[in-house]
Order: C-alpha cells, then sequence, then structure tokens
C-alpha cells in the first residue's frame, strides 16, 4: 500500500449529509433514466405496431385506399428486407368504415393485417372504441364501408386490446388481411401499404431516417415500374408530435442528471472543506514531512470518492429495486390521455445507466479538486507550531 492509500484508510469523512446527497443524486439520476428510456421503448414499440417504423405507400395523391393498391411482393422486397436493422415487412389492407352497435354510430379504421389465426369474421378493437359503444369480446358488430358502393359486413369482437398509443384519433380495429381484401375486391397479392418494422436499436432518429432513404433510392432506382411509383415514409415524419414529446422528455431528463450532479458535487465539496478544516494540522504534519500539495490532496480525494462510491452503491440499488418493483407491478399509475400510457413505464438500460453514472462520478470528482486548492495555503510552520 502506497502512503496515499495507507494515511486515506485512517482518515474518517464525517459527513453522512454528503453520503445522503449522492444516494438521493444517484437515485433520481437512474430513476429518470429508466422512467426516460421507458416511455422511448413503449411509445415507439407501440407506433410499430400501429403502423409500421417504414411504411410503403402508393406515392400518388389522386390514388384511394379501395382502388389503388400496390403490389405485397414487389421485386425489391428481398433487397429491403437485406438492409441492416430490417426486421419484417407486412402488407396491410386498410379503410375507413362507420361501426353501428346499438343507437351509436362512430368511425373507424379497419386495418386488415396478417397472422391472424381466427376465422375471417374475428376481429379485434380498441378499448376507447368499446368504451363509446359499448361492444365486448363475442358481441356482433355491424360495420359500413362507405365508397362508389355502399358495403356491409357482420364481424364479431374477439377481443379488446389497449390503445392508449395511439398516434392520432383514428379507433383501429384489426382485421384478417384475407377478409378485408374480399372487402376491396383485391387479390392475394395486393394491399393498401407495406409496413417495414425495425429493430428497436433503429428506431432513433438518425438510424431511421437514414433507412428510409435507402428503401426510398431502393424504390426510385428499381427497373420495375410498378416500384418507381411507391413512396417510403418514416413515423417520426408521420407522427412528429410524438417524438417531440419523446424529445422534450430526454431534455428534461439531462437537465435532472445535469441538476443532481451538481448537487452531490457540492454537497461533497462541503463535506471535503469540512474534513480539512478538521485535520488541519495532519495537513501540516505531513507537509513537515515531506509530502508535496499534490500527494496530500490525493488523500483527501481519495477518503472523498470511498463517501461518493459508497452513495452511488446506495443510490443505485434503492433505484434499481424501486424499478423492478415499478416494472412488475406497475403500482405508479398514469393518464393515459396526458401521457400516452397508463402507468409509468421503466426500462432498465444498464449500459446507458452505466455510463452516465461514469460521467457523474468523473464530474463530482473533478468538482472535488477546488476544496483541495486550500491545501497549498497551509502553512506547515504555523500548525505544527499550535500542536
Amino acid at each position: 500500500m502506497n502512503a496515499s492509500g495507507f494515511i486515506a484508510s485512517r482518515l474518517k469523512f464525517q459527513g453522512k449529509l454528503a453520503v445522503a446527497a449522492v444516494a438521493v443524486s444517484f437515485l433520481v439520476i437512474i430513476v429518470s433514466i429508466s422512467i426516460s428510456s421507458g416511455f422511448r421503448h413503449t411509445i415507439r414499440d407501440g407506433v410499430a405496431s400501429i403502423a409500421g417504423d417504414i411504411t410503403i405507400v402508393r406515392n400518388s395523391s389522386s390514388s384511394t385506399l379501395e382502388d389503388d393498391p400496390i403490389v405485397s411482393e414487389l421485386p425489391s422486397r428481398s433487397d429491403i428486407a437485406g438492409l441492416p436493422g430490417v426486421v419484417s415487412i407486412r402488407p396491410v389492407v386498410q379503410r375507413p368504415a362507420i361501426i353501428r352497435s346499438g343507437g351509436v354510430i362512430h368511425g373507424v379504421m379497419v386495418k386488415g393485417v396478417e397472422g391472424r389465426a381466427d376465422t375471417l369474421s374475428g376481429v379485434s378493437i380498441p378499448s376507447r372504441l368499446a368504451s363509446l359503444t359499448g361492444l365486448s369480446a363475442g358481441d356482433e358488430m355491424i360495420t359500413y364501408f362507405v365508397g362508389e358502393r355502399l358495403k356491409v359486413r357482420k364481424f364479431r369482437v374477439l377481443d379488446v386490446y389497449s390503445d392508449n398509443i395511439a398516434p392520432d384519433e383514428n379507433l383501429i380495429v384489426y382485421a384478417p388481411i384475407e377478409a378485408m381484401r374480399r372487402v376491396q375486391g383485391w387479390g392475394p397479392d395486393e394491399a393498401s401499404a407495406l409496413e417495414v418494422e425495425l429493430h428497436p436499436s433503429f428506431r432513433i432518429a438518425g438510424a431511421m431516417e437514414g433507412l428510409r432513404q435507402r428503401v426510398g433510392a431502393i424504390l426510385a432506382g428499381s427497373p420495375h415500374p410498378e416500384e418507381n411509383i411507391l413512396l417510403a415514409s418514416s413515423s417520426r415524419t408521420r407522427y412528429p408530435q410524438l417524438f417531440d414529446w419523446l424529445s422534450l422528455l430526454d431534455f428534461n431528463v439531462l437537465a435532472i442528471l445535469l441538476l443532481m450532479t451538481a448537487v452531490a458535487g457540492f454537497n461533497m465539496v462541503s463535506g471535503l472543506l469540512i474534513v480539512l478544516l478538521r485535520n488541519i494540522s495532519t495537513i501540516g504534519i505531513l507537509k513537515t514531512l515531506g509530502m508535496t500539495d499534490r500527494a496530500i490532496a490525493k488523500v483527501f480525494l481519495k477518503v472523498s470518492s470511498g463517501v461518493v462510491l459508497k452513495g452511488i452503491l446506495i443510490g443505485a440499488g434503492t433505484a434499481l429495486g424501486l424499478c423492478l418493483i415499478q416494472m412488475f407491478t406497475h403500482v405508479v399509475k398514469l393518464n393515459p390521455a396526458n401521457y400516452y400510457v397508463s402507468f409509468v413505464p421503466v426500462h432498465i438500460d444498464l449500459p446507458f445507466i452505466l455510463v452516465a453514472t461514469l460521467i457523474a462520478y468523473a464530474v463530482i470528482m473533478l468538482i472535488l479538486l477546488l476544496p483541495t486548492l486550500y491545501i497549498s495555503r497551509i502553512d506547515p510552520a504555523s500548525t505544527v507550531r499550535s500542536l
């Protein structure tokens, strides 16, 4: 053990308030990061399930959902599927409709999707529609498709899904894609749009926009005319209000991180100053024995570092415990009308938490260099003489 480490092990830091301040600060930092990450994952995943991350549609102002389908098996589909970050490409058939239940009439968007293991008449309805119309699982739902010719279909409600994360006011009813193709009078290789699902790590602004441009370039450069009239758009451009809200949330978390780091740092400064003042005679003796100001400062920084690390462990342990409780119980509720979810979402992003903790620790230790400047002003002759 070197001299600095040995002396540091003999000094006692009596600042319990400083330990508590560091613990509370890191608790707030980690909880804020976990909640922000939870909102990002929950809302981005919700938007992706509703409308896809990238949508391929016909680029024509005169096209309609009823008359202008696109080919679901595009010649360049394999090229798009091979792009890094692309998880799947799914065709959808959608059309606005009117629902009548009892005396209630309401507009919806009926969306045909693949992978439903039910009959052609089974649909899933959003909870908002169920609340408005009184429909529940097992009920029949009369649906009117308005166009050049009115089409009436009778569906059976299989289940009611939560639609808190709705990017717009449309109430989306999910139906088998074959049933919607029959409504549209389309063949098995036709769809309203193709929805491209991305890996969650590619749902950040830059990566998503880059993939959208690459998909658009593949379609524009295709030798097949049916692909040249298609347009690729991302969920960020179609629902900017949601992603702007997430950006504002991330900014608030950054402000909290800076504020809590400053609070912990300056509490540690006051604690370290108290330690220095209580050990003026010790500093004078060490200077008399030939230790440099830098070596003495290193002693007190090691003592302070131990206190900071203790606070980090207490704060991080408490924060992770609270996050796990919220993840499994959803005990803290929210108003979905304002926050798009009915509970506080939590996602423990350990790499990001570790990086943020290390940065905050480094900043606090840099702040603690300020009080160590006081060591150079201590005169060993006067301190030793006073003993």
